[in-house]
């Protein structure tokens, strides 16, 4: 049997192995450590804008690593007046529309050594209010509202924290017109989907069926009025709209009912997303129909699954990343101007055409 070395025999504990046996190191130890004020410390540490040596920087931030020293957040937002963090809304993290903004969210906070915080409202006004209430108290550098807004005046609660926010020296950015806030992205959705239903007529379709959200959704009654303003000039009709909302699963179902009804061989779908798109597909295919001859359909985003799908889905590609990229920049660049963001009808096999 081996006997335990003694302690003579042992290594000595590293100063970070010493620090997680006791109480955690504070901002003090790393001063002490680093041979710094506490002041200079703090600066370096906790976000402050004023400027430290660069010399002074490099002890400090080795100091803290020895001894495993972590950043308390409420201290930068004490320093700063507001944290490092930026804090997204969305309505559905599982949708790839918001996944992508998301990932342009994150590629502009990662050049700036900020974090990015996800929150789901799921479309749900009061759940909205909650969150928005729980992040005035974190005071994040930015808050970015992705998920589309309606018609109706932002909620009075809602209103009264996002400028309490601003004014701790947050920064609001709103999706959409109309939103009450500072700044806002646009996607021209209506611009884009007249262009998509002017394309569809050409390509021989005369009468369509339209997917669309509830009344009173920007984004779904924007792309609703392009597409048939672009397909009706173009000689085509939009003959009937059933309403749902922008999940997969709310494609299917007012497809079904479409079918239900009766859908007439060349008739073509428009979706107001290529994920209610995909869900029309399924219900398409449920019905023994084929998809492109006998039914066609189309969608909005280009999503990636939008060309995985069989057959390929037509739709208005939109540079989701780059919207996402844009709204971080808004909350970080005190001249920022929105960049244009081309939409470009993308033409695949789910609308084969009809023979003229």
């Amino acid at each position: 049997m081996t006997e335990p070395a003694s302690s003579a025999e042992r290594p000595a504990p590293t100063r970070a192995q010493r620090h997680t046996r006791g109480p955690a190191p504070t901002l003090h130890d790393v001063a002490r450590e680093a041979g710094v004020s506490l002041a200079t410390a703090s600066r370096v540490l906790n976000g402050s804008e004023r400027k430290v040596a660069e010399s002074f920087r490099e002890r400090v931030e080795a100091a803290a690593a020895e001894l495993g020293y972590t950043a308390n957040v409420s201290a930068q937002a004490t320093a700063r007046g507001t944290s490092p963090v930026i804090a997204l809304l969305v309505a559905d993290i599982a949708d790839p529309y918001f996944g992508l903004i998301a990932s342009g969210v994150a590629r502009g906070a990662d050049e700036h050594g900020l974090v990015v915080t996800v929150a789901i409202t799921d479309r749900d006004p009061a759940r909205k209010a909650r969150i928005v209430r729980a992040l005035r108290g974190q005071r994040p550098r930015g808050l970015i509202l992705a998920a589309s807004g309606t018609q109706e005046p932002i909620e009075a609660d809602v209103a009264h924290d996002l400028a309490e926010l601003s004014r701790l020296g947050g920064r609001v950015v709103a999706f959409g017109p109309g939103s009450g806030v500072e700044r806002s992205i646009e996607i021209d959705n209506r611009s884009g989907a007249e262009a998509l239903g002017r394309r569809m007529a050409e390509r021989g379709y005369r009468s369509a069926i339209a997917l669309g959200a509830a009344e009173g959704v920007w984004t779904s009654d924007d792309r609703l009025a392009g597409f048939r303003a672009g397909f009706e000039a173009s000689g085509g009709a939009v003959v009937r709209t059933l309403r749902g909302g922008f999940l997969r699963e709310s494609g299917a179902e007012s497809m079904a009912v479409a079918l239900a009804d009766g859908v007439p061989t060349g008739t073509l779908v428009f979706a107001i997303t290529d994920v209610v798109a995909i869900g029309a597909m399924s219900a398409i295919r449920d019905a023994g129909r084929e998809i492109g001859a006998d039914i066609a359909v189309c969608g909005f985003d280009d999503v990636p699954a939008s060309s995985d799908v069989s057959p390929a889905l037509t739709t208005v590609r939109v540079p989701l990343s780059e919207v996402g990229y844009q709204a971080f920049r808004a909350t970080v660049d005190a001249d920022w101007e929105q960049a244009p963001l081309p939409l470009d009808v993308v033409v695949r096999a789910s609308t084969p055409g009809v023979p003229r």
